[in-house]
């Protein structure tokens, strides 16, 4: 039961992702006419697709693979690509969030900014790269990965929340006409808590049995000659 639910939290990251790709292609495609013909419709539907679709998109997305590293053996800062993709991650929601939404209002009220089809065609580059960390995996483990404690997998009540979380969200969404992902961020900022609070536990038992056990190593009597 546990790996299916993993499968389906797995299967559920890549549908929003991918998602979230194809909706930055089609804002890019309505930005570019919407400059090219001066019509101020385009620049409207732009505004739609991000708030309607793009956001929900790009939010589940984020919780998804943020839920993924935090309740597998990967965790967010033992290897460089989980840290790259985390990091553009939050880069990407918060131009999304708080600059290219805001334009977008503007733009559907006539003021248009020729820097938005700039940073979308960003912001599909930074989607290219972590697919490219996706599938490579590069640059190995960081400083900061503790050989000694790898956490296990997490109950499969972690992944049923995982997978309901969202659409909670998606269901206040549609209903308040919000996107604002409230139950993904609480979710996932306590859920990370927990499971780093877990670690540090795990880290201190085994520097413990490490100094319990050096001692008796060199009490111990050497090997008789044969």
């Amino acid at each position: 039961m546990q790996k299916r639910l993993r499968t389906l939290v797995v299967w559920l990251h890549v549908v929003t992702s991918v998602g979230w790709l194809s909706q930055a292609v089609a804002l890019f495609a309505l930005l570019l006419y919407g400059l090219n013909t001066g019509d101020v419709n385009a620049f409207r539907m732009a505004r739609v697709l991000d708030h309607h679709v793009l956001a929900f998109m790009g939010a589940a997305s984020a919780f998804t693979g943020m839920m993924l590293s935090a309740t597998t053996p990967w965790g967010y800062f033992k290897h460089w690509w989980v840290l790259g993709k985390f990091a553009i991650t939050v880069v990407q929601l918060y131009v999304g969030i708080f600059i290219l939404s805001d334009r977008l209002e503007a733009a559907a009220n006539g003021h248009v900014d020729v820097w938005m089809p700039i940073g979308t065609a960003c912001m599909i580059s930074a989607f290219s790269f972590q697919t490219w960390l996706s599938v490579a995996k590069p640059w190995g483990r960081t400083p900061w990965a503790d050989p000694k404690v790898k956490l296990p997998t997490a109950s499969s009540k972690a992944f049923v929340l995982a997978l309901v979380v969202p659409l909670g969200d998606l269901v206040i969404g549609l209903s308040t006409s919000s996107p604002a992902p409230f139950l993904m961020l609480i979710t996932v900022i306590a859920y990370s808590i927990r499971r780093a609070a877990r670690g540090r536990n795990r880290s201190s038992d085994a520097s413990g049995r490490g100094s319990a056990a050096r001692p008796a190593r060199r009490d111990a009597a050497a090997p008789s000659p044969r």
